[in-house]
């Protein structure tokens, strides 16, 4: 099958989900208090009127943040889901109240397809992981071991407050800033050394405090058994993937980018080609999650390979969320055959060219 033909069949897909998911929340019989509440207050029924994924891309708002800053959780209940314990996963709120999302077996959907991506030479199934990054209220820790678990593994965590960091940073506190970091690799270089870790799910700048404490003292993360690194965080430019990928993992250790939230679930990298020149493509979970890169005055798609802001529509039976815009900016790229949807490339904070953005230990 080329191609183009995989391109259509996935736009019939989302197409096809759309209409499922909107019907599923706006049904009186299924939807959550939210939407259903929401509804009443338009001019025009979803129910009706949305028959296709552009439908939502044209007839919806922006999602707000306020939404899951101020209300209280239950109303993102579907009916179905009605009477059922939820997970409560926050997002954000270096200051003030977080973002939450609620959520039951998203999370496990979206790391056990992600599994099917990974490789036993580098991710050897029936061993032992770590993870060094933020645990707490968020999704990832349950996610990062659910991912391992499905592949056999245990794993190691070391836990990471980047709302802490970010405040030192702010506050002109770098030395405890500093400290601070270098306490959160003592405990992975700790546990790497005593453990048989093979594989390191971390953020960059925290992936490259932990090679160069091996590297101190004459070893190296190869050297110590890991044989495959996730790295999750927000800006990793091609100059500096490259530096990961040559210099820290010495091409050896197999390396895996990720970009995902709360809100979305996970993107998967494009594999790296020559061409690519270490720069790094994702593309979404669709159709369960879509990214589109848009222009933020007018909301439109750019051309491919230009800059945009990134904009996410989460379409699950355990959370809709249409047209959230991210706070990242990225290039649009076309699809590809194992990904026969749009990609956003270079993912960074949203005006990192116009502003200084504190990203801490990303």
């Amino acid at each position: 099958m080329s191609l183009e033909e995989k391109v259509k069949l996935a736009a019939e897909a989302l197409d096809a989900r759309a209409v499922e998911m909107v019907k599923w929340h706006f049904s009186p019989q299924t939807g959550c208090k939210f939407w259903l509440e929401w509804a009443d207050k338009q001019d025009w029924n979803p129910l009706e009127e949305i028959k296709s994924f552009s439908d939502i891309s044209n007839k919806f708002p922006n999602f707000q943040d306020e939404w899951l800053r101020d209300l209280q959780p239950e109303v993102w209940v579907p009916k179905e889901y009605e009477g059922i314990p939820f997970n409560i996963f926050e997002t954000g709120g270096t200051t003030g109240m977080p973002k939450q999302r609620i959520g039951w077996d998203d999370y496990k959907v979206d790391y056990s397809e992600f599994s099917e991506t990974l490789t036993d030479e580098h991710f050897p199934r029936n061993h032992y992981w770590i993870m060094v990054g933020p645990t707490g209220p968020r999704r990832l820790r349950l996610a990062i071991e659910h991912l391992a678990n499905v592949r056999g593994c245990s794993c190691y965590f070391v836990d990471l407050d980047p709302r802490w960091v970010k405040r030192l940073i702010k506050n002109g506190q770098g030395d405890q800033a500093k400290a601070y970091m270098e306490h959160v690799v003592d405990q992975a270089t700790t546990i790497m050394k005593h453990r048989e870790v093979s594989a390191v799910f971390t953020t960059p700048k925290l992936l490259e405090a932990i090679a160069e404490r091996f590297e101190a003292e004459g070893s190296s993360l190869y050297d110590a058994g890991v044989r495959g690194v996730f790295c999750g965080g927000t800006t990793m430019n091609p100059q500096y993937t490259r530096f990961l990928m040559e210099e820290l993992l010495e091409n050896k250790i197999g390396f895996v980018p990720t970009y995902g939230n709360t809100l979305m679930g996970l993107a998967k990298h494009k594999p790296f080609e020559p061409e690519d020149n270490f720069s790094i493509t994702y593309h979404a979970p669709q159709p369960r999650a879509v990214l589109r890169v848009v222009n933020p005055d007018t909301n439109e798609p750019v051309e491919y390979d230009e800059w945009g802001r990134v904009e996410l529509t989460t379409m699950t039976k355990e959370f809709f969320m249409p047209r959230f815009l991210e706070r990242d900016e990225a290039k649009r790229r076309p699809p590809i055959d194992p990904y026969p949807w749009d990609g956003v490339a270079e993912v960074r904070p949203f005006g990192a060219m116009q502003k200084k953005i504190v990203e801490g230990v990303y």
